[in-house]
């Protein structure tokens, strides 16, 4: 095989349409074609590509196994040693004169790394890939280049951009499809949906996932961009608050990640790590997600996203508290209940708030404060204070003004209007 093949003119392509940039295609195709034959020879002198034993396991159903090559994952261990090559420097300067490339120039931002290398990863290597898992191996072809290379136009060139961010989901069941607002939904993960477009996602997932019935969901965010985009959503950051509002609202020992694993029009865009409190599972059970709590999580992410700093101060204090035992969640969870009702009068003032905020008879405001003074002594936080809490927060959070809600509450401990009533739907679902 010749190393400078590409010199020969761009063909139509396998679908009889000519390339939209002749000369992208021919960097591009010089890229692919110089890995290749380097690869090749890789191989003739004795590389083997790995083999994956991936498996196929359900709930309730026999798990079967097959064998995968792992094309993609060798090629990504030789990466490194691809961007050396001069062709590898020439497509990366075709690619930096594309402004439809821009928005895969500023993936993986977060971590911090150049224009270059982000280029190679979302662009390079992944065209690479596609035509290497086309071709089947190292065998040159060359409609099964053009054909990756057109996907790619569609994807530079479109419109519009389609993104999608998976995560899996731990410790929730639920009955089918669930919207949760702000684009976000709650889904059945598809059989290998993860491992098809990243070969190496089977180390990063959860511990049992696709084993156990609270181990088969993912929450997916999806999103259309306009063709002059330069970023992507914040998957995290909603996956994250999606995590704190299913935990405020259920409640149940939930988590998703540890990484968000992004695609842009249907090809590998990134993988990003999930924040560390909403990746780490509390100790506690798997809870169920019903057409019930679905709008209360919904409405408590409206309100997460809009939260003061104080407030999620707040959250923060309490979802740290479920990942503790002892003084320490105890301590946590009184700096969670300060900082959400006391507002610079002390833990006392809080926890009488939160009695005449919680309670609906006389009795269940003098047993709620009980609970709450032995947590504020040091005396451990008990279960009734601990859901005192949170269902104090999601309480807050659904009154939407913190000042107007204090406010209301020391006027009915002063006796000067009822006693707010807040039992409707959504209060009488966080209650459990």
């Amino acid at each position: 095989m010749s190393d400078r093949a590409s010199d020969r003119p761009p063909p139509t392509g396998g679908q009889g349409r000519a390339p939209r940039s002749p000369g992208l295609h021919i960097a591009l195709r010089g890229f692919c074609l110089g890995a290749f034959f380097d690869l090749g020879l890789e191989l003739e002198g004795g590389a083997d590509i790995p083999i994956a034993l991936e498996e196929h396991a359900g709930p309730n159903r026999p798990t079967l196994y097959e064998y995968r090559p792992l094309v993609g994952s060798f090629i990504e261990q030789r990466a490194g040693r691809i961007a050396l090559r001069e062709d590898a420097r020439e497509a990366l300067a075709a690619l930096k004169d594309e402004p439809a490339a821009g928005i895969f120039a500023s993936a993986h931002a977060d971590e911090r790394v150049g224009e270059d290398e982000a280029l190679r990863r979302t662009i390079l290597i992944p065209l690479l890939v596609r035509t290497a898992e086309v071709c089947g191996g190292f065998d040159w072809d060359d409609g099964a280049f053009d054909r990756a290379y057109l996907e790619l136009e569609r994807s530079l060139y479109g419109d519009r951009r389609s993104y999608a961010a998976l995560a899996p989901l731990v410790g929730l069941t639920a009955g089918g499809t669930t919207e949760l607002g702000r684009g976000v939904r709650v889904r059945a993960a598809a059989t290998n949906e993860l491992t098809a477009s990243w070969p190496d996602a089977g180390r990063l997932l959860p511990r049992d996932w696709g084993r156990e019935f609270d181990r088969t969901l993912v929450l997916e965010l999806e999103a259309e961009l306009g063709s002059q985009a330069c970023r992507v959503p914040d998957a995290p950051g909603e996956f994250g608050r999606t995590v704190s509002a299913l935990r405020l609202a259920t409640p149940g020992a939930i988590a998703a990640g540890p990484v968000v694993f992004e695609r842009l029009d249907w090809r590998p865009y990134g993988v990003r790590p999930m924040p560390a409190t909403a990746a780490q599972v509390p100790p506690g059970q798997a809870t169920r997600l019903d057409v019930f709590r679905a709008p209360l999580v919904v409405e408590l992410q409206t309100r997460l996203a809009e939260a003061p700093d104080d407030l999620l101060e707040a959250l923060d204090r309490w979802e740290l508290a479920l990942f503790h035992g002892g003084a320490h969640r105890s301590d946590e969870l009184r700096e969670a209940l300060e900082t959400l009702l006391g507002c610079d009068e002390g833990p006392w003032a809080a926890a009488m708030r939160a009695a005449v905020l919680l309670g609906e008879t006389a009795r269940e405001r003098e047993d709620l404060l009980i609970s709450l003074r032995a947590l504020l002594d040091g005396d451990g936080p008990g279960a009734r204070a601990e859901d005192a809490v949170r269902r104090a927060l999601v309480e807050t959070l659904l009154e939407g003004s913190r000042e107007q809600l204090v406010a209301a509450l020391d006027e009915a401990l002063l006796g000067l209007r009822p006693r707010r009533q807040v039992s409707t739907s959504a209060r009488v679902l966080a209650a459990g």
